[in-house]
């Protein structure tokens, strides 16, 4: 079985060693969590750099240097907790609403000596108090949930950039319906193929056409 160097060698992915160290730090310290609760499916070096480590990188180069970001939903760390260590010059903010995955970011983050600050609640409520540069959403819903979750909020969210398949359009459509995108923006930031899979993957930059 191919480490993890190898694993990113094999799909052009280069990382500093100490990041790169972190993210193998990362990747043991998730798995384990991943034992008791449900943080992830990839739990290979191919899953995880082809999906997970790639999609991150993907994102970092639309974000510029020394913004506040935060990752909504994050989960099992993707992609706030890669995009900490990969962009280490990014303020990264994570919220999570489930109370013992909200813990074991704060295990993760500590292990892996990376700082960032870590909310157990709704990025809507935490956007009613502050305003971010970038927001970043990964398979934590349509775009219509994410319309309804932002509608009162758009301002403080900055730009968000939604990490979505070839299905996007669909989804817009659905939210377009419900008039959820009225007061945004929305482009594609950029497109890519995933290695080793047959699909596109869309990263949509939406945000307030109110001035923040």
């Amino acid at each position: 079985m191919a480490n993890l160097k190898q694993t990113m060698e094999l799909h052009d992915l280069e990382l500093p060693e100490d990041q790169r160290t972190k993210v193998k730090h990362y990747c043991q310290i998730l798995w384990e969590l991943n034992k008791s609760l449900n943080l992830t499916r990839h739990t290979t070096y191919d899953k995880f750099v082809t999906r997970d480590l790639y999609d991150t990188v993907q994102l970092a180069k639309l974000i510029p240097e020394n913004k506040e970001v935060l990752d909504v939903g994050s989960g099992g760390g993707v992609p706030g907790v890669l995009l900490a260590i990969i962009r280490p010059d990014l303020k990264v903010t994570l919220s999570e609403s489930v109370g013992k995955k909200a813990v074991a970011l704060g295990q993760m983050t500590e292990g892996i000596e990376v700082e960032v600050d870590v909310y157990h609640c709704r990025a809507e409520d935490l956007l009613t108090d502050f305003r971010f540069d970038y927001t970043t959403a990964r398979a934590v819903g349509p775009l219509v949930k994410l319309g309804t979750w932002f509608a009162e909020v758009w301002p403080a969210v900055g730009k968000l950039l939604a990490l979505k398949g070839p299905n996007w359009p669909e989804e817009k459509k659905v939210a377009d319906e419900a008039q959820l995108l009225d007061a945004v923006n929305l482009s594609v930031a950029s497109q890519y193929v995933t290695p080793g899979a047959e699909w596109k993957s869309y990263i949509l930059e939406i945000s307030s056409k109110k001035s923040r």
